[in-house]
């Protein structure tokens, strides 16, 4: 879960739980994919309840949201999605699906756990994720706190059969290149990897979200022949999305054999997430 329902009147914007995943005007839950690989793979979004297909729509290409969209996505934000009306008034709608993966038709019949689509990037989307949208009648539905009422202090009414956790920040994924990334090609899971004794260069990268200014990213970079890169980092601002990379440019042949990247996410002197990748340069 990246991002949330937005509660907060002003131009400001707060989720349920006080804190900053969400933006203005924000109307749903957004499911991210931990690994950016996943998005070729296919990851199926389901029905959350029983209920009626009201509205589809497909043919809509997966490409991260730029200014220059616009245009493109005017009046298509949601992308390749569904509409599904459940009983009582409640809606649910899905968004940002992947072009050509919609199983669904108008009028069809679902139950709840039917397979509707897959996670795409397509429409007003910044990175690969599940918009999902509860509403009954005009009155959108934060699926954590239905009633409207914030819950700063985690005591929550929700309307989950299982409520997912609720994480104030996290690293997502680690990866190798041979140059620092472009960050669309790191939330696409499209950074060339293939690593060879020749490369110009090693670079490790992580992408995380949720970050808050002063967290501090610990970065460690290590090889047959020892440490490449190590850095400490000091996030300057909160952001609902970061990467940063360290490595070095190649002096000589790279050692074969494997490799090993360390990340780790430390708020108020609390790691709050580890991760760690291993890599082979044969």
């Amino acid at each position: 879960m990246q991002q949330y329902v937005d509660h907060d009147p002003s131009p400001k914007a707060s989720d349920f739980s006080c804190s900053f995943l969400t933006y203005d005007g924000h109307k749903g839950t957004d499911f991210g994919l931990r690994d950016p690989a996943l998005l070729d793979r296919g990851v199926f979004v389901v029905a959350a309840a029983a209920g009626r297909v009201v509205a589809r729509r497909d043919g809509v290409i997966d490409k991260i949201y730029t200014a220059e969209d616009a245009e493109r996505v005017d009046k298509i934000e949601c992308g390749n999605g569904v509409v599904i009306q459940h009983d009582n008034g409640w809606q649910t709608q899905y968004c940002h699906m992947k072009q050509g993966s919609v199983t669904v038709t108008k009028g069809q019949i679902v139950a709840q756990g039917d397979p509707l689509g897959q996670v795409g990037v397509s429409g007003k989307a910044a990175f690969p994720h599940l918009h999902l949208s509860v509403r009954q009648g005009n009155r959108v539905v934060d699926p954590y706190a239905p009633n409207g009422r914030l819950s700063c202090d985690g005591d929550l009414e929700t309307l989950w059969d299982l409520t997912p956790a609720y994480q104030q920040g996290d690293l997502l994924y680690i990866g190798f290149s041979d140059r620092v990334p472009e960050f669309d090609d790191v939330k696409m899971g499209t950074v060339p990897q293939e690593l060879t004794p020749q490369s110009p260069a090693l670079v490790m990268y992580v992408h995380g979200f949720g970050t808050q200014k002063g967290d501090q990213l610990e970065l460690e970079f290590t090889g047959p022949a020892g440490t490449i890169a190590q850095q400490t980092i000091t996030l300057p601002k909160d952001q609902a999305q970061m990467m940063r990379a360290i490595g070095r440019n190649r002096k000589a042949d790279w050692p074969r054999g494997s490799y090993t990247a360390t990340a780790r996410l430390i708020r108020n002197g609390v790691e709050i997430q580890l991760l760690q990748k291993d890599m082979r340069i044969d």
